[in-house]
């Protein structure tokens, strides 16, 4: 079976809760569609249990990418001789925002890290993969974090380029694609629809399956073979 979920936020008891509810095997597959990290309780060993999983495959998230740019600058021994240009403005502007919108709890736990753990971890986020399209029961899905922006109906998959697929949202009154479904997070489902509060939402050829785990709902998680759905309850 192919399984998706998404915005786990450092959800790590839930995501465990989730594998267990589905009972995912070895010849399963899971697509975890960004947003891995920040935010929640255990970022660190969320990354960690993934990145041990040889059929977890990992999208990148708007969060994944803030994380990777800060910590891979930081992660560089200051020197006398590089102290002047290793960091620069920008590079502490970024490190300000990030830390501010729920980086603090990752960077900390990074920094608990030995050199090798570090180093093993930022290796793991860099092979995140921009978008995947899959196929399950006759159907094809496109599993990106966020959305395709700007949409163009002829424009290949392969040349979305990265702030396309993790920043914005798409338009879930449109559909994009009659062939296929786009399977996406990044946008809590309350947020879409009030009366949806911590569930999947499936219309126009749009799946959107951010519960907002991280904020007190569910971890959604869905079944591309079948349609079928599981919630995960946020632990208090």
């Amino acid at each position: 079976m192919i399984y998706v979920m998404s915005d786990l936020h450092g959800c790590y008891q839930e995501y465990l809760k989730a594998l267990k509810a589905i009972d995912f095997q070895d010849d399963d597959q899971l697509f975890v569609l960004g947003d891995v990290v920040d935010r929640g309780k255990e970022p660190v060993k969320l990354l960690q249990d993934m990145m041990m999983r040889s059929n977890v495959f990992p999208i990148i998230g708007n969060h994944d990418f803030m994380a990777l740019s800060v910590l891979r600058k930081f992660c560089v021994e200051i020197t006398d001789e590089n102290v002047e240009t290793q960091l620069d403005e920008e590079d502490m502007e970024n490190l300000y925002h990030w830390y501010n919108d729920g980086g603090r709890v990752t960077l900390e736990q990074f920094r608990r890290l030995s050199r090798e753990e570090q180093q093993d971890l930022l290796d793991y986020l860099e092979e995140f993969s921009l978008l995947e399209e899959v196929s399950a029961n006759g159907k094809k899905f496109v599993l990106v974090h966020a959305g395709l922006h700007p949409f163009l109906p002829d424009k290949p998959l392969e040349d979305y380029r990265l702030e396309e697929v993790i920043f914005k949202s798409p338009n879930y009154d449109f559909v994009y694609y009659a062939d296929k479904y786009l399977v996406s997070g990044h946008k809590p489902t309350v947020s879409i629809d009030k009366r949806k509060k911590g569930q999947i939402i499936e219309k126009n050829h749009h799946i959107a399956i951010d519960c907002g785990c991280v904020f007190g709902m569910n971890l959604g998680v869905y079944c591309l073979d079948t349609g079928e759905k599981w919630y995960i309850e946020k632990n208090k």
